[in-house]
């Protein structure tokens, strides 16, 4: 019975730690519900129920990362941006690359 609470203490510390570095880490604006400084207080004054609190209603929802603006695409193959530099740069190899001479060593 003594492991279960000394593994049960170390999952609650390990949640602590990483949710009150998480509600650190977070930017002011992404916080939900209340104010960062806030979020960080509970957490830190509340282990266990503050963070299963800023795991649920503060931390921020994750999105697909932006770059500059536009939704950034998850797979190389739906980019065409990327489809296009990729031939260019396919392109520009083949142009540079010497011409193969064949073998008379047989």
């Amino acid at each position: 019975m003594l492991y279960l609470y000394q593994a049960m203490g170390l999952a609650t510390l390990v949640l602590w730690i990483y949710c009150l570095f998480d509600a650190i880490t977070t930017p002011d604006e992404a916080a939900r519900n209340l104010p960062k400084i806030l979020w960080v207080i509970i957490v830190l004054l509340f282990p266990l129920v503050g963070s299963l609190f800023w795991l649920v209603a503060g931390r921020p929802q994750t999105q697909a990362p932006r770059v500059a603006g536009h939704a950034r695409a998850t797979n190389p193959d739906d980019d065409e941006e990327f489809l296009r530099r990729l031939r260019e740069r396919a392109e520009e190899q083949r142009r540079n690359a010497p011409k193969d001479k064949p073998d008379d060593k047989e």
